[in-house]
Order: C-alpha cells, then structure tokens, then sequence
C-alpha cells in the first residue's frame, strides 16, 4: 500500500474512534484497515457484475474460470466482446449478465463510458455515469467508488451486509431501515467508506 494511502487510512481510523465508541471498540477487535484497491477498474465492473445476487464463493469461482477462457493478461474490453455469449453462459454468467458484460464492454470501447478519465467527476456524477450501462446500479457504483477509486467517503445505505453490521453493533432491535442507518453513519464522516470496511470485517468475526 503507498504510504501516502496508508496515511489517509491512520488519519481516518483515528477520526472514527474519536467520533464513534462503537467504531472505537470495533477497530480494536479488527485491527489495521486493510482495504485493498482494484487497479483495473474495468475487471472491478466485471466482477460487480458477475457477483449480483450470488454468494461470494460462486462469484469468484465464476471470475475464476473467466479468467481462464480469456486467458494470459489483462481482463480488458476487447477481450470480453471476443467471448460470445454462449462461452460466457458456459461457464456460469446467466445470459442476462453475460449481455451486461457485452454492454459495459461495448460502451468502453465506443467511448461513452471512459474509465481512464472517469476518476476526474465527483462520486455523484460518476454513479450516473455508470448507471448507463445495463446491470449497473447505485450500489455496484458505489462499490467501485470504494473499492476502485478509493473514494473515502461512500456509505451504501441499501448494502445488506452494512444494515445487519449495523444491527449487530448498535444494539438495535430489528434491521435498520436505509435512514436510520444513514443517521448513524453520519458520525462517520468524511470516511464513511473505511468504517463500511469494518462494518462488513464485523461480519466475518462473528
């Protein structure tokens, strides 16, 4: 991780302990952020898509054997439109995700989606920019704002995994619903996106 990404992440660690006791306790019993950015931005898309209403096991077996049918190098545009539809569905995509596949493909190689400059708009515009391609909604948006760009403050209020996180955490007798979780994540700014990570690492400890 460079240092200055790793400094961004101290300073937000200690700001969310500060502002929040149940973050303080919770970035204790995690330890260190370790989010990990996905360089190519195109492949993060991919396997957002791919990843839609599976389990994590299947979506990267999935992304997997992707890999494998395009083969040595980078997963790019070209290389997507080079595979047919009935390859894809071969090895697991649904015809419905392998056409999403061949739109996001399609419209960065046309130009109407450029990943390359994307990372100049705000969080705000690069959603709608997104949400252009068939298969892409708020919340894949979302993820590759955090996950791709490294935006540090996102909070996807509709992420299931951050709702029953926050559940879990703050005591709450039923699931919260998308304002009241927004209410308590506002504490968490401007790194919503950091105490998101640890919200989902909470998961996984328990």
């Amino acid at each position: 991780m460079p240092r200055s990404r790793q400094a961004s992440i101290v300073k937000a660690t200690r700001h969310l302990s500060a502002a929040d006791p149940v973050m303080r306790r919770l970035i204790r019993k995690v330890g260190p952020c370790r989010l990990v950015l996905e360089k190519n931005r195109f492949e993060m898309l991919v396997r957002s898509i791919i990843g839609q209403q599976i389990s994590t096991k299947a979506a990267r077996s999935i992304h997997l054997h992707l890999k494998d049918l395009i083969g040595p190098g980078n997963m790019t545009p070209k290389s997507i439109l080079g595979k047919s539809r009935p390859q894809l569905r071969r090895i697991g995509i649904s015809a419905r995700k392998a056409g999403y596949l061949h739109d996001l493909a399609g419209k960065c190689c046309d130009g109407t989606l450029n990943l390359s400059q994307i990372g100049r708009f705000g969080d705000d515009d690069i959603i709608v920019k997104l949400q252009t391609v068939r298969g892409v909604g708020v919340w894949t948006a979302q993820m590759f704002l955090m996950f791709s760009l490294g935006r540090p403050d996102v909070f996807p209020s509709g992420d299931l995994g951050i709702l029953k996180a926050i559940h879990n955490l703050y005591g709450l007798k039923k699931l919260p619903d998308r304002n009241q979780a927004q209410e308590i994540a506002d504490r968490w700014k401007p790194y919503s996106t950091i105490a998101c990570w640890y919200c989902w690492r909470s998961l996984d400890a328990d």
